[in-house]
């Protein structure tokens, strides 16, 4: 018997979205939970990539493929991208929400001239799963609370760096509960395998050569948490080895993004009272911090020994749980910095506008420089354009969560919850 289905915050937009549109394509990267998830909301369930039968149908019948009782899922359905017009039509046709659940973990290529699905999809972004959503917080603090102005507060958490290195080597992964850190990491390095030598090019639209699709991975995790330039990407990339420019190196960057690997962090547009520029350049990041461990084939014991570094793939944790926590009320997370090199981890900003700021420290003792880093930004802020912060919160490993005296909330990553 497999692991009991753990719910996700994708099952509550899935329900809304189905009771307001026609369709809904899930989409994020292979394993994160899309079919399980599709599958818990659905009456029927059409698999593309390994039903011979339905493979058949493809080819001389595709509208056969839909029938069934709703909502249908069309799973993997990149796999025949022309799909996606006859369920347009067929939704079209029916005039009825909560037909289809399409599940993909690529995106297809521009030449399969799909039609607009405007007014008949809603699309749902799918990431691996946060630490509340595996059980690995407590969920007292919420981050809705903290956007409304509340006081955190929880019971004292300890995280050793064995346990942190551990819980991001495993990721956010449905298929990797239960196991360990060793088990995980075969499981990234197999799961990168595939990506370099059959997906990328399956996908990608080009042949890719999958050693410089590695080499940039591997590039990618040195630099994860940074915003390291595509010039300082491709130079890295290349290596000791045939070098690859620029150009080069943004297709495989791109063909990356459309398998929901990478995951940059934009920068925050915002005004600001002084004179200084605001920086663009994106955060590295990936959609799990544990593709990082697996490019660099780091072992748990590497890891804490390696202090500074556990410390980014930590802050690409904590990007990841807060952009799940985020979407949860349509919120979107972004980074700071300027021209003086002012920089703050994550910026969170709500449809009304409503935002507010995270700097993401490992250890508790690191708290005071990094609210005095919020203090600073803040004040930096034109607030009568921005409005002032909902919060001021340093993101931690371990501690408590508690209000210090200058405003500035603490909240460790293993008590939040959306």
């Amino acid at each position: 018997m497999g692991n009991p289905y753990l719910r996700r915050f994708t099952d509550e937009a899935l329900q809304k979205r189905l009771r307001e549109s026609g369709a809904v394509l899930i989409k994020g990267p292979k394993s994160c939970g899309k079919t399980e998830t599709a599958a818990h909301a659905a009456k029927s369930l059409v698999r593309l990539d390994t039903d011979d039968e339905m493979r058949l149908l493809m080819e001389i019948d595709p509208k056969s493929v839909l029938k069934g009782s709703v909502p249908r899922v069309i799973d993997e359905w990149q796999e025949f991208p022309q799909i996606w017009n006859y369920v347009r039509r067929e939704v079209d046709d029916r005039r009825k929400n909560g037909q289809f659940i399409l599940t993909g973990s690529a995106t297809p290529e521009e030449r399969a001239r799909l039609h607009s699905g405007a007014g008949r999809f809603s699309v749902i972004k799918m990431r691996p799963m946060s630490l509340f959503e595996k059980g690995w917080s407590s969920g007292e603090v919420s981050l809705a609370k903290i956007m409304k102005g509340s006081v955190p507060g929880s019971r004292q958490t300890d995280f050793s760096l064995e346990d942190l290195a551990e819980k991001i080597t495993i990721g956010g992964w449905p298929s990797l509960i239960g196991k360990d850190g060793k088990a995980a990491l075969r499981f990234m390095q197999d799961y990168i395998t595939l990506i370099a030598e059959v997906d990328i090019s399956r996908f990608g639209g080009k042949r890719r050569d999958p050693q410089k699709l590695i080499r940039l991975m591997q590039s990618l995790a040195r630099n994860i948490s940074t915003q390291a330039t595509l010039s300082s990407l491709a130079m890295d990339t290349g290596g000791s080895y045939a070098q690859i420019n620029e150009e080069t190196a943004a297709e495989y960057l791109a063909s990356l993004e459309r398998l929901m690997i990478v995951e940059d962090l934009p920068a925050w547009s915002t005004h600001i009272r002084s004179s200084d520029t605001l920086r663009k350049t994106p955060k590295r990041h990936f959609v799990d911090p544990s593709f990082a461990v697996g490019a660099l084939g780091l072992s748990i014991k590497k890891l804490t020994k390696e202090i500074s570094y556990l410390g980014l793939l930590f802050e690409s944790l904590a990007i990841r749980d807060l952009r799940i926590y985020a979407e949860a009320h349509d919120g979107k997370v972004y980074h700071y910095r300027d021209s003086r090199n002012l920089e703050v981890d994550a910026i969170i900003e709500y449809p009304d506008r409503t935002w507010a700021a995270f700097e993401v420290k490992t250890g508790f003792g690191a708290q005071n420089a990094a609210a005095e880093n919020l203090l600073t930004f803040a004040k930096k802020i034109d607030q009568e354009k921005m409005g002032a912060p909902a919060a001021l919160t340093v993101i931690t490993a371990n501690g408590i969560a508690c209000r210090r005296k200058d405003g500035v909330n603490v909240v460790p990553l293993s008590v939040l919850t959306a």
